[in-house]
């Protein structure tokens, strides 16, 4: 089993976005509306705000393969580009997202442990990241790997307001 992570680079961007939605889509369509998961998708993953993402120097995003194929990508996030105010000794996760049939294979672990290895040599003290409320194996998961909740934000699907739970690790 060949698992690799590697950096994105520019000439990335279009299979980013192809993944993104092909795994939002998956991971999501059936709890949400069409209209509210096509707006979302639109927003999040146009072409324009991916660059904007890539783009800042307090974020990164790190393809995995397995066995060659592209499973899957992290996207961290740092100092200013962090979605809600932890400061500046934390690191957020804002995406781990897996291709359907790369799930269950440990690479949510791997990209777990990714991130964690960027804020320790970052000198970052904590890992955080936002989880859907509903998305029960998700939270479960990221318990496993020692994250416990620690507040929660809004999130919008759309024009749904939806809860996501904040969860952090702290590094030791």
């Amino acid at each position: 089993m060949t698992v690799k992570i590697k950096k994105c680079q520019h000439e990335d961007l279009q299979i980013l976005q192809e993944i993104s939605i092909e795994t939002f889509n998956d991971t999501f369509k059936d709890q949400n509306s069409p209209e509210n998961m096509k707006a979302y998708l639109e927003r999040a993953f146009h072409p324009k705000q991916l660059e904007k993402e890539w783009s800042s120097p307090s974020s990164e995003f790190f393809f995995i393969r397995f066995e060659e194929e592209l499973a899957g990508y992290l996207k961290v996030n740092m100092n200013d580009a962090q979605t809600e105010k932890m400061g500046a000794e934390s690191l957020e996760i804002e995406r781990i997202y897996i291709r359907r049939k790369f799930q269950k294979k440990g690479l949510g672990k791997d990209l777990i442990n990714k991130a964690v290895e960027i804020a320790r040599n970052q000198n970052k003290k904590t890992v955080w990241l936002g989880v859907w409320e509903k998305n029960e194996n998700a939270i479960t998961f990221y318990e496993k790997m020692g994250f416990v909740r620690t507040g929660a934000h809004s999130f919008y699907m759309g024009d749904e307001e939806q809860i996501d739970f904040i969860l952090t690790k702290t590094l030791e």
